[in-house]
């Protein structure tokens, strides 16, 4: 017979189970803790004024046991202490030397500890799958503080947050160099919109002229800007070059730092490998368009056709589209870009830009389409293209102690003194000699194991001993003769003259410097400024005109010594036209735009002397043309009393009328004869 409810026996609970749920409690109350402390977080007191916290017995936490000690200590008086990994009993202690607030264990304390010990191996017997649970419960709790640690707290009002080592970490990445100019395009010359089409237009003919006289072809170039919009432009630039080989198309239009120029030592108008790509990219930016590239190797295939765009996170050239198609060129580059620009006439001008490349390239024929006026053809002047330009080593005046280490570090030379007869320029065995002796260091020593102490004394014995200049034949000059020819063109002077210096070197790379001045003429006006046209291997120098090197040499040039009136500190005034130009296997631009020549000591100094020579000359010509106008105005005083003396000789004398004018044709002549000797 069933039993009734009320009668049955309740049923009892066995160790293992009374052990689980005590656990669970001791859980439940640190997360009702837990919580209270993320609600209200308070100020702890300091550890002498805390009290000892008393529980009920409902509220008590259970007792739990993890490897083998209590989690909480628990007295007969209902107290709960502070949690303990371990309980040590220590001796009793005098109760004055006891700090406030703390209690001293008592003996019956002590018993009721040992007492709980003999069950410790049964609970941990019987609760090993739940430990399991537990851990992995632990675990997840542990991930989730860990996460509350590096999520960042919001600011509470009043108060401010600072970034620490971590969240910074978390936000640093490398930055491509595309990225970086994409943000930073005014370096590379795109800081306004009639800039940025000037800096277009000259990234394409530099590199169309280099080409050219690469492969030894004569220029023949073509420069069309069509408007498309008021402030959007289509450009044109084709060449006769040599063509671009199929391969290498994506990567010379859509990669910055990409080129064949950078680690050769010779006279190039490109040496980053930035500039068309930089064109590339502003285009992109600024129409979100594709570069459209045309080139040809060979008259018998078809042209190759591409558009091309960057990715600026990864600076690398992804290809829109690819193809063949017919061209009426037998080999050459065509590249058109659409980018957001401003047309504008005057001196910083396309017009201008493209009329001083046909200044300092003879050479080149140019037909210029410009977007609002008729053709305009820049004919060629020479027939045969400048002397070519050979990659040389570097020049031991003027090395640097950095670069030096570079070179010893990746030389294959057995040892120091042939790598120093195979490394630079103008080093022969008996003046490698000479600098090791300076810097007392054997002949065979190893390149690898110079010190950083030698390598110092190295350089040091290079700026003592006599070395012969660099050799001239890594540059390529325009030459006096063809500067005389084009200042001539230019501004049909009364005087001009020109002069070519002699190498010289600045931190190992060797520069050569050109000057012309073309003096008086109906072309240059006496009451302005000097036109100073500035040229580095053979591209023209249109913005930065204050900034560069050649413009300070100017200024710091004494031309009221040579009859040219000049303000302090500023170009000399007058009918005065200056050329210079700059022609060095590595050219300091102060920028990656290349508008300005850095201010160098030893650039200057060859700037300043081509100028004093060509002033020299300039003064010459002005105080001969200053005597001349002095006699012809002293002869024509002379001139008007001569009647006047034949005059009175007729009175004194009583001559007549013919022997008047005998005597003043002999008058006459007198004065002319002496005015020719």
């Amino acid at each position: 017979m069933a039993k009734k409810k009320s009668e049955r026996k309740p049923k009892t609970k066995s160790a293992a189970n009374k052990k689980r749920s005590a656990a669970g409690q001791a859980k439940k109350t640190r997360q009702k803790k837990k919580t209270a402390t993320r609600a209200a977080p308070a100020a702890r007191a300091p550890r002498e004024n805390r009290k000892t916290v008393t529980a009920t017995a409902d509220e008590r936490p259970a007792a739990r046991v993890v490897e083998g000690l209590p989690l909480f200590d628990t007295d007969t008086s209902g107290t709960t202490r502070t949690p303990a990994p371990r309980v040590k009993t220590k001796p009793k202690r005098d109760a004055r030397s006891e700090k406030p607030g703390r209690e001293v264990p008592s003996a019956k304390r002590t018993r009721e500890v040992a007492a709980v010990k003999p069950e410790q191996e049964l609970f941990q017997a019987e609760a090993k799958p739940k430990v399991l649970e537990t851990e992995r419960e632990a675990d997840s709790h542990e991930e989730a503080s860990r996460e509350e640690q590096e999520t960042p707290k919001k600011p509470s009002k009043g108060k401010k947050t600072y970034e620490t080592a971590e969240t910074i970490a978390k936000r640093q990445r490398e930055i491509s160099i595309s990225e970086f100019f994409a943000k930073n395009r005014h370096l590379l010359g795109f800081d306004s919109l009639s800039k940025a089409l000037l800096t277009a237009v000259k990234e394409a003919v530099d590199n169309s002229l280099d080409a050219c006289e690469e492969a030894g072809i004569l220029p023949d170039l073509l420069v069309e800007i069509r408007e498309q919009s008021e402030d959007r432009f289509h450009v044109v630039v084709a060449d006769s070059g040599p063509g671009i080989v199929k391969a290498q198309v994506p990567k010379i239009f859509g990669k910055l730092l990409y080129g064949s120029k950078f680690h050769v030592l010779k006279q190039a108008r490109g040496q980053q490998g930035i500039g068309i790509s930089a064109a590339v990219m502003y285009s992109q930016l600024t129409t979100g368009k594709p570069v459209k590239v045309i080139t040809r190797t060979n008259p018998r295939q078809d042209a190759h056709v591409y558009e091309i765009q960057i990715h600026t996170k990864t600076n690398t050239p992804v290809i829109i589209s690819e193809g063949t198609q017919e061209w009426d060129r037998p080999h050459g580059t065509q590249v058109e870009i659409e980018l957001l620009a401003s047309y504008k006439k005057g001196q910083r001008s396309v017009d201008e830009y493209l009329h001083q490349v046909a200044m300092a390239n003879p050479h080149a024929e140019i037909v210029y389409r410009p977007p609002r006026d008729p053709e305009v053809v820049y004919k060629r002047l020479a027939s045969t293209l400048p002397v070519e330009a050979k990659a040389i080593k570097p020049h031991p005046h003027g090395i640097e102690l950095g670069v030096l280490l570079d070179m010893l570090k990746v030389t294959h030379a057995r040892n120091i003194k042939a790598f120093l007869e195979h490394e630079f320029s103008r080093m022969s065995a008996r003046v490698s000699l000479d600098v090791l002796a300076a810097a007392k260091i054997p002949p065979t020593t190893a390149p690898k194991r110079i010190t950083r102490e030698q390598g110092d004394e190295l350089v040091r014995a290079f700026a003592k001993a006599k070395i012969m200049k660099p050799p001239t034949d890594c540059l390529s000059p325009i030459g006096e003769n063809l500067l005389l020819h084009t200042v001539q063109r230019e501004a049909d002077p009364e005087f001009f003259t020109a002069i070519t210096r002699p190498p010289a070197v600045y931190r190992g790379n060797p520069f050569q410097i050109e000057a012309a001045i073309a003096y008086g003429g109906p072309m240059l006006p006496e009451d302005e400024i000097v036109r100073l046209y500035r040229f580095a291997n053979r591209a023209p120098l249109v913005y930065q005109q204050s900034a560069c090197a050649m413009t300070n040499s100017v200024m710091n040039t004494a031309w009221k010594n040579y009859g040219v009136s000049q303000a302090r500190g500023a170009l000399p005034a007058g009918p005065l036209l200056v050329v210079v130009h700059i022609a060095s296997a590595w050219v300091p631009f102060t920028s990656e735009s290349k508008e300005a020549i850095a201010h160098y000591p030893e650039i200057i100094k060859e700037i300043k002397l081509a100028l004093q020579e060509c002033g020299r000359r300039l003064a010459r010509f002005i105080r001969r043309g200053a005597k001349a106008r002095d006699e012809a105005k002293k002869r024509s005083y002379i001139e008007q009393y001569i009647p006047h003396v034949g005059v009175a000789l007729k009175e004194i004398l009583s001559l007549s009328e013919k022997e008047e004018e005998r005597v003043v044709d002999t008058l006459r002549d007198t004065l002319e004869k002496s005015r020719t000797f």
